[in-house]
């Protein structure tokens, strides 16, 4: 039953901290990088079946509904015309996201899918990162520190944990905590010159 009530919250904070999040980008205030939303939609959807596969139970469900939302994020950042600056770099992400099927599929073994995604998502914030980095005030601090507490209620929530089940939610909590620290950084740094 605890494992059940955490994921409901997990589940439930991921909508709390969606909301915001989604009503910023429509109203104007945040400018999100289309390409490190689709990578990062594509990758956790395909993460949530990896993480079933590894026996990951009810812990997987936030990260499903969280590939869901994340992927609408996409969209309403391509529709609000939100950052669509792509580079090389960017397309290399994208093409690292989309192998970890093939990888999970020649293997047999969810592991490596999670383990490329997990590569794929970390190197996902790198077109956000450098958008953060120019426009620090166009992110919203708030939604990554929540969505680092978030992560760590999911691994709570897993029914098992193993490489498989537990590498995304805390690979990813963590990058999420560092792009925090980068804004803030940067805010700073800004508005002293």
């Amino acid at each position: 039953m605890f494992k059940e009530i955490i994921s409901a919250v997990a589940a439930g904070l991921t909508f709390y901290i969606f909301w915001p999040y989604i009503r910023s980008i429509r109203r104007g205030q945040t400018r999100p990088h289309v390409f490190s939303w689709v990578i990062w939609g594509l990758g956790t959807v395909i993460v949530f079946f990896a993480q079933l596969a590894g026996k990951g139970g009810i812990g997987a469900w936030p990260i499903g509904l969280s590939g869901l939302i994340t992927l609408y994020v996409a969209w309403l950042a391509h529709r609000h015309r939100g950052d669509a600056s792509i580079t090389r770099m960017d397309w290399l992400f994208l093409l690292l996201a989309l192998t970890a099927l093939p990888c999970w599929f020649f293997t047999a073994d969810p592991l490596w899918a999670v383990v490329v995604l997990t590569s794929s998502d970390l190197l996902g914030f790198g077109p956000t990162f450098r958008s953060a980095w120019q426009k620090p005030h166009e992110e919203r601090t708030s939604f990554y520190a929540l969505a680092t507490l978030r992560n760590a209620l999911v691994i709570l929530a897993l029914e098992h944990y193993s490489l498989t089940t537990v590498l995304f939610p805390a690979a990813v909590g963590l990058g999420c905590l560092v792009l925090v620290a980068l804004i803030l950084w940067r805010r700073a740094q800004t508005s002293r010159t």
